[in-house]
């Protein structure tokens, strides 16, 4: 079993920033691909970026490229995303998962996911 505990979301305007904490614990050496997913009102549930514990292979989708960055602070273990000129169409439900498998950011590939924190952009 894997826990994960997201916070740091909130309100903000348009071209603010953010940062985002996933606090995982339990058995996280079995599920090291821990992956943010954001989820809008009426919208399927899509991948941001993702990380490999221990490692610096990352992987971002083309929406946030050069405005999100994710980190990771390897010791606690706690994953990082920092979101920077965010845009109206960036409010969501974000949420992070862990999977056995690197890296792409299918929700089928990640067995546990946190209970979320919300992202609310307004212009």
């Amino acid at each position: 079993q894997v826990q994960l505990v997201e916070s740091g979301g909130g309100s903000v305007q348009t071209g603010g920033s953010l940062r985002l904490s996933c606090a995982a614990s339990g058995r996280t050496d079995s599920h090291k691909y821990i992956g943010w997913f954001r989820q809008a009102p009426g919208k399927e549930r899509e991948g941001v970026a993702g990380i490999y514990i221990g490692s610096e292979t990352t992987y971002y989708d083309n929406s946030v490229k050069g405005r999100f960055t994710i980190s990771q602070d390897e010791a606690k273990p706690t994953v990082y995303l920092e979101m920077t000129s965010l845009k109206v169409e960036d409010t969501a439900m974000y949420y992070c998962a862990a999977s056995r498998w690197c890296c792409a950011l299918r929700t089928t590939d990640f067995d546990y996911w946190g209970q979320g924190t919300q992202v609310t952009v307004s212009s």
